[in-house]
């Protein structure tokens, strides 16, 4: 056994690894309900004062059914980012194209799927998965799950049905090689944590040619 595999297997790597776990919940309550998502307030069991005895917490947070982003990579090596005005955060933002999961029935890749052709005009022949993540975690149940998509070919605009709308008609795309997407992320010019994370997580899974990368299904 190496010396990396032992580390792996009985080390700190193998003891740090997120975990789903749910503590009781007394009530909840929907505090309110909007297009894409919702507020709550659950009241849950915790530990008491320095761990002693039990108490009752309020815990307020968005419920939103999550997002599936894409980072499409084309065969010069370039990602795919377009410019949309987020109202939220006063920005204009440089994003990977990205969709919540408000179909019914439609898991996380045929989202992908689904907004890659929608939002960019692109089909891809070949899916990895990249890190999903929380991007909210003290006040968001929201989880965004990241594809790599490659082997790409443009979609005939007859057959995209979709209609842009709001801040979708004024969509800007721009081809950026994946080494100056890192140099933008690492010098604070891209803010939006899928773009951020998709880049390098894409560009350390470069190294080996993708091989690391599980491939993409529905779960």
């Amino acid at each position: 056994m190496t010396d990396r595999v032992a580390e792996e297997t009985t080390g700190a790597y193998a003891r740090v690894a997120d975990a789903p776990e749910s503590w009781p919940v007394e009530r909840s309550e929907e505090r309110f309900r909007g297009a894409k998502c919702g507020m709550r307030t659950d009241w849950v069991e915790m530990p008491g004062a320095n761990g002693e005895g039990r108490t009752v917490a309020a815990r307020d947070y968005m419920d939103h059914p999550g997002a599936a982003a894409i980072l499409a990579l084309d065969e010069r090596g370039r990602v795919l980012l377009q410019r949309q005005y987020r109202h939220a955060v006063g920005h204009t933002l440089w994003e990977l194209p990205a969709g919540v999961l408000d179909v019914a029935g439609e898991g996380p890749l045929a989202t992908a799927r689904r907004e890659l052709v929608e939002e960019a005009g692109l089909r891809a022949a070949t899916w990895h998965r990249l890190p999903d993540f929380f991007p909210s975690t003290g006040f968001s149940n929201e989880r965004i799950h990241l594809f790599l998509a490659r082997d790409l070919s443009e979609v005939p605009e007859e057959e995209i049905d979709f209609v842009r709308e709001h801040e979708e008609t004024d969509l800007a795309a721009e081809w950026l090689p994946l080494e100056e997407a890192v140099r933008a992320v690492l010098s604070g010019r891209l803010h939006n944590g899928a773009t951020v994370i998709g880049i390098l997580a894409a560009h350390a899974a470069a190294g080996d040619g993708f091989a690391s990368l599980p491939v993409a299904g529905e779960h």
